[in-house]
């Protein structure tokens, strides 16, 4: 065990060089030197209780959920009505009570109906989400399942995560952290991120395109009053729009929804000089927008955002090269945040901020002071008690201390993880953990030169026996390790990164480093007894 050719010394030393390399870009940022630009230039993220930064806590209202769901299903039932052969004429359709009813003008279609509802009432994983019944022999009522509620709600609050984190990654900031917490919840930490206003426009923004045809037979007085014609619904429009404090009618159903976007980017229009939004449709929603433009043209048609209109332009061609534009008063920032929210996806339910916290960077520098201060105390504590404890070997020890603190730092910066508080906290069980398997060793080397073997079979059995407790010490923390990262969250898991890390530095260094040092010495000096 004690026999390190030339190639496994460079093998060994050559990484454990470019591992410490690593962390150098990391120990100049603390200290506040520049590190060359023309170099690399990996390091460690800061989480938000070091580097500062806002925390948000959003909250969706289930009730927006069941409201969007009894919509979607009014719509997909007058499709399936319209389109089927012959044609099955409803009327007097209604959504109270959270529940959809309509009724069918000849009794006869009763058993068409259910049969063209019966598949859409299934969900994904054949859960039924929603029951059938009719009334009075002509009426179907359409009832949302609570086992349907559920999957909806936990479907919106997946995809608002994903949306959440696709805006917040067209920021450009970097290791967010986004959680679902609960049923309805969602956390959101930003390192680096002082002034929470921003984040918490782009976010509380739901980024809900519509374009709906307006009802010119609205009356304008009624209009105004909030007094909607049937089939139609009121919308105000954007502050700061040229129509801001008035209202628009729009046909309630029919138009096209933002889903099929593929791309939003801020723009400025040639002929006005105005900050627009240049948006542009897949191939399906393509078609419908040339659809809906080429049998209206004349028409208005109303461009609705999360429930204010922006603006009502006259169709006066078909549109039909799958893109369009949006204007509405836009300064370069809201343009340009608009476009992130719609090329981010629209949230599937509103999010309203609930709770905020800012972490101002003085807060983290004066952490990340306190904990290599307790790091540095620790270590040098830990230093002189081996060195004084075991002379020599002590050293070796110390050596590979350092290089171990090293190499975690700079794999924690190849790997762009972040580092938090209670990560730094790691850090000192890392160096406990490490300096842990070289008293093993250095007892049991101990104990076998007690026993009366030589020198050399001595340090040999010690590596050897020794190495079999700290092999199984440190599978046993890599296991809790893997756990807290796989079910922790935030903090938990920058403690959990720095803990796996550590472990396979501490053992690399601790063992396989020292014993290298170890066996160059007693090759070289030869000793007849050894001071440990």
């Amino acid at each position: 065990m004690l026999e390190f050719p030339f190639w496994k010394k460079l093998w060994l030393w050559g990484l454990t060089l470019a591992a410490s390399v690593l962390a150098l870009p990391s120990l100049f940022n603390v200290s506040g030197l520049d590190w060359p630009s023309s170099l690399p230039n990996p390091q460690v993220n800061l989480g938000l209780d070091l580097a500062g930064g806002s925390h948000l806590l959003l909250e969706a209202k289930a009730d927006d959920i069941r409201a969007q769901r009894l919509e979607n299903m009014e719509e997909t039932v007058r499709q399936l009505m319209r389109n089927a052969k012959p044609r099955i004429r409803i009327g007097d359709v209604s959504t109270g009570e959270g529940r959809l009813s309509f009724m069918l003008d000849s009794p006869a279609d009763i058993d068409r109906a259910r049969g063209l509802l019966e598949p859409v009432m299934q969900g994904a994983n054949l859960t039924r989400e929603w029951d059938l019944a009719v009334v009075d022999g002509q009426r179907i009522v359409l009832t949302p399942t609570e086992a349907g509620i559920n999957a909806a709600l936990d479907d919106a609050m997946d995809s608002a995560t994903e949306v959440v984190r696709r805006r917040i990654d067209e920021l450009g900031t970097r290791e967010p952290t986004i959680i679902r917490q609960g049923d309805t919840r969602i956390v959101v930490q930003v390192p680096g991120l002082e002034d929470p206003e921003a984040l918490k426009n782009l976010l509380g923004q739901t980024a809900q395109l519509e374009f709906k045809l307006v009802d010119l037979n609205a009356l304008p007085e009624n209009v105004q009053a909030g007094i909607a014609p049937p089939g139609s619904q009121i919308f105000p429009y954007a502050p700061g729009t040229p129509m801001a404090g008035r209202f628009e009618a729009v046909r309630r159903l029919g138009g096209i929804r933002g889903e099929n976007l593929t791309g939003a980017q801020a723009g400025v229009d040639p002929n006005t000089n105005q900050n627009v939004v240049n948006i542009t449709f897949d191939a399906q929603g393509g078609a419908k927008f040339a659809k809906l433009t080429r049998e209206n043209v004349g028409k208005p048609f109303a461009i609705i955002l999360d429930g204010q209109v922006l603006s009502a332009p006259t169709i006066n061609e078909p549109i039909l090269g799958g893109s369009a534009q949006i204007s509405g008063s836009f300064t370069p920032e809201s343009a340009n945040n608009l476009a992130i929210a719609l090329r981010s996806g629209a949230l599937p339910v509103p999010l309203q901020v609930i709770e905020e916290r800012t972490v101002g960077p003085d807060l983290g520098a004066d952490s990340i002071r306190k904990g290599l201060l307790a790091m540095a105390i620790g270590s040098l504590a830990v230093i002189a008690l081996m060195i004084a404890t075991y002379g020599r070997f002590g050293i070796y020890a110390t050596v590979a201390l350092v290089f171990n603190v090293a190499m975690l730092l700079g794999l924690m910066a190849l790997g762009n993880f972040t580092l938090t508080l209670p990560g730094i906290a790691g850090f000192v069980i890392t160096i406990g953990a490490a300096v842990d398997a070289n008293v093993l060793i250095n007892e049991r080397i101990r104990e076998e030169r007690k026993r009366g073997r030589k020198v050399v079979a001595a340090v040999e059995t010690g590596y050897k026996e020794a190495g079999r407790a700290i092999y199984d010490a440190n599978f046993t923390n890599f296991i809790a390790g893997v756990a807290l990262f796989a079910f922790g969250s935030g903090p938990v898991k920058g403690f959990a990164v720095v803990l796996v890390v550590g472990l396979f530095t501490s053992v690399f260094t601790g063992v396989t480093l020292t014993r290298m040092f170890v066996a160059g010495w007693l090759r070289k000096a030869r000793p007849n007894d050894i001071n440990i």
